[in-house]
């Protein structure tokens, strides 16, 4: 006999789901919110890599990103502090894959062209996908906050690395516009120019 995956359980059908530890929570819980919208970000760095055809150092970069964000879903999904007596620790963002994103921001951002003006998403579709991941991380970053106000024992870390992540996508996105050559300068409102 086939043993089928099993896709539905049924028991979030009451509006509750549950998390590595504790209590089910309702789904619009904040906890729920900042994980969730970390998977979102992960799906739209996903659909982003469908463009990076030419740039396999950036499709491998947001590879390695990707499984990360599995990482700070998982921290963010695992409320409270872990037994000490527990087997396995739980799985926590680290300082480290903070600091991995710092060092690739100083690497892309060496050789972008200076700002002079504010970036409108847009350019390349790269570029655009990347901007849509970057505001969504930014989303994501929000919501986490708002968590570790509620929660103080969010780790702090999670909210590091969606800052920088967020940082590193807008960089990424100029990288991907020709190191800003193709980028989409903001005009401020100049209404003279537009005809009745």
């Amino acid at each position: 006999m086939v043993k089928l995956n099993v896709i539905y359980t049924r028991t979030g059908d009451d509006g509750t789901t549950g998390l590595v530890r504790g209590p089910r929570r309702v789904k619009h819980d904040i906890r729920i919110e900042a994980y969730g919208t970390v998977e979102e970000a992960n799906a739209l760095i996903g659909q982003a890599r469908l463009h990076t055809g030419s740039m396999p150092k950036i499709d491998m970069l947001l590879s390695r990103i990707q499984n990360d964000l599995f990482d700070v879903g998982s921290d963010l999904a695992t409320p409270g502090e872990d037994d000490p007596a527990a087997e396995h620790p739980s799985l926590r963002v680290r300082p480290v894959q903070t600091l991995f994103l710092e060092k690739q921001i100083d690497h892309y951002n060496a050789d972008l062209l200076p700002l002079k003006s504010f970036i409108l998403p847009g350019g390349t579709p790269l570029a655009a996908s990347l901007h849509m991941a970057r505001t969504v991380t930014r989303r994501a970053e929000r919501i986490t906050v708002e968590l570790a106000a509620a929660e103080p024992d969010t780790n702090s870390e999670a909210v590091r690395y969606l800052n920088r992540l967020s940082d590193l996508l807008f960089v990424l996105s100029r990288v991907a516009n020709g190191n800003g050559e193709r980028d989409v300068l903001w005009v401020p409102g100049n209404f003279g120019d537009v005809k009745k």
